[in-house]
């Protein structure tokens, strides 16, 4: 495996030490809404969390798969903060889709002090889901003071 550039290097870092990411979603009709979810990911491109089909990120979910995320650390001082920015496909995982998902996001919250989890948890009936969101692009933003200077992540 070949060592990250310094831009990839970034991204991993700040999703690595972050615990939620904010997923940005819509209605059939457009109308955005935002989300923050914990999370746990594989690979820096599969991203898990678990929610109530009930909820309004899921609903919109269900009628609208396209989201964007953002993970950043919000305790950044002003001026020096960075985030990781993606476009993902995302979609509420069924029957044997969850075991690979939710082992990752057990392992993950453990240690956050939160629960174990298996797929018997996130399945129909019992209230909660496991998503997944699957990165298809990642950008940082570029610390050479010029707005909205976007540079590309590859995570392949």
């Amino acid at each position: 495996m070949s060592t990250p550039g310094p831009a990839a290097q970034t991204a991993r870092d700040i999703i690595e030490a972050s615990r939620y990411l904010m997923l940005a979603t819509a209605d059939a009709t457009g109308r955005p809404w935002s989300s923050p979810v914990y999370f746990a990911h594989i690979g820096f491109t599969d991203f898990f969390w678990v929610s109530s089909p009930d909820v309004t990120h899921s609903r919109n979910i269900a009628v609208r798969p396209d989201v964007g995320i953002v993970v950043f650390d919000s305790q950044a001082a002003i001026g020096t903060g960075q985030g990781v920015y993606m476009s993902a496909v995302a979609k509420m995982l069924e029957g044997e889709e969850t075991a690979r998902g939710i082992e990752a996001f057990s392992r993950r919250s453990v240690p956050h002090g939160g629960p174990e989890w298996t797929s018997e948890a996130v399945r129909s009936g019992v209230g909660l889901r496991l998503y997944r969101a699957t990165a298809g692009s990642h950008w940082i933003l570029a610390k050479d003071g010029r707005p909205d200077n976007h540079i590309p992540v590859p995570f392949t």
